[in-house]
């Protein structure tokens, strides 16, 4: 029979046990005291995550918006002539220059004449006796001193001679060039002592007082339009200073390429417009007196939809949905959902989500609160 060591390896005592136990013991000692820490780290962590966003409101209130059409086109005037010559002749006479106002009929340049006034002169004397011989004919006719062929003979003359005298008084006509519409001369395209040709352009004449701008306007705003509708122009080469228009001409048919109408927009004359200029045109479509406003810097867009925040209680905000109504530059009209005095984040609104906690100008500074947690922490 063999006997084993107490003191050899495969002897467990007392002691042993007794270490073994203490050993476990304080081993779940620690483990909760870690697993405590760890819970509140965590819970200050999440105090920490949330911090308040630094924003600035504005309490909505209500006035007048209209709702705009803005396009663009170049100003135009629909009576505008360009003055020709009619008879080949040296120019004698130059009675306007370039930017003076002209009457409808005023003589414009006085042709070389000379020739055309004779011609006039013995057409005269030439229908004046012939005149005379067709009344003593008609005498003697009556008298029947002579035939009825020889009297008719002496009205076919006068006649004649009558077609002469027109002929002659237009062709002097031609030797005086006259203003064909009231405007003002914007060309002058000849000199004195030029030799003109017939149909050479020697002047050209506008009326300011039919200035326009034809626009064309997306087939789906035509609903909007209707004549007599007020408009606005800016021109950027006056200071985008607004002048006054209306809408004259709608056009009955849309352009299948384009897919607008035209509109023409007439303007009364004001200082500054001239054709040929770009401007922008505005349409107001609909004017509401009393419309709640909601500022544009408090508009956030997602896929195309305008949201707002509200504020709430306990600095907390609401993101909403809006509907735009009417807008202009600065405003919008929303369809519902919100009422005057409701306080809208107008900045520092792109990182905010629904139910996010907010700052106000004025608010304590947060840094209190996170030596308070950092002191928990340690």
């Amino acid at each position: 029979m063999s006997i084993r060591s107490r003191s050899g390896p495969g002897f467990r005592g007392p002691l042993a046990a007794l270490a073994l136990l203490a050993a476990a013991s304080a081993g779940c000692t620690v483990g909760n005291s870690d697993a405590k820490t760890w819970s509140e780290g965590e819970k200050l962590q999440k105090e920490r995550k949330e911090e308040a966003v630094p924003v600035e409101v504005a309490a909505l209130g209500r006035g007048p918006i209209e709702a705009v059409l803005r396009l663009s086109s170049n100003l135009e005037a629909e009576r505008e002539v360009q003055v020709f010559a009619e008879a080949p002749r040296r120019v004698t006479e130059l009675l306007v220059e370039e930017g003076n106002a002209v009457r409808k009929g005023q003589l414009l340049v006085q042709l070389q004449d000379e020739e055309q006034t004779s011609a006039v002169a013995k057409a005269e004397i030439e229908l004046e006796q012939s005149r005379r011989d067709f009344a003593r004919t008609k005498e003697l006719y009556e008298q029947k001193l002579v035939t009825e062929e020889l009297f008719t003979q002496a009205g076919y003359t006068v006649e004649r001679n009558e077609l002469a005298l027109a002929d002659a008084r237009r062709e002097l006509g031609y030797t005086q060039v006259r203003a064909p519409i009231a405007g003002v001369v914007t060309e002058r395209l000849v000199n004195l002592g030029d030799h003109v040709t017939v149909n050479q352009p020697l002047f050209r004449i506008v009326d300011f007082d039919s200035i326009v701008a034809r626009i064309y306007v997306p087939e789906k705003d035509m609903v909007r339009l209707e004549k007599g509708q007020p408009a606005r122009l800016r021109a950027d080469a006056l200071g985008g200073v607004a002048f006054t228009g209306s809408i004259d001409r709608i056009s009955p048919v849309v352009d299948p390429g384009t897919g607008t109408i035209k509109v023409t927009v007439a303007t009364p004359r004001q200082n500054g417009l001239r054709p040929g200029m770009y401007v922008e045109v505005e349409l107001v479509t609909a004017v509401h007196d009393d419309a709640l406003l909601v500022p544009k810097r408090a508009l956030v867009y997602d896929n195309d939809q305008a949201f707002v925040f509200r504020l709430k209680e306990e600095r907390r905000v609401e993101r909403l949905r809006i509907t735009p109504l009417l807008e202009d530059a600065e405003n919008v009209e929303p369809e519902g959902g919100l009422a005057p005095g409701d306080q809208l984040v107008v900045a520092g609104q792109s990182g905010l989500k629904d139910g996010g906690l907010v700052r106000l100008p004025g608010d304590p500074e947060p840094e209190k609160d996170e030596k308070k947690a950092d002191a928990k922490a340690d």
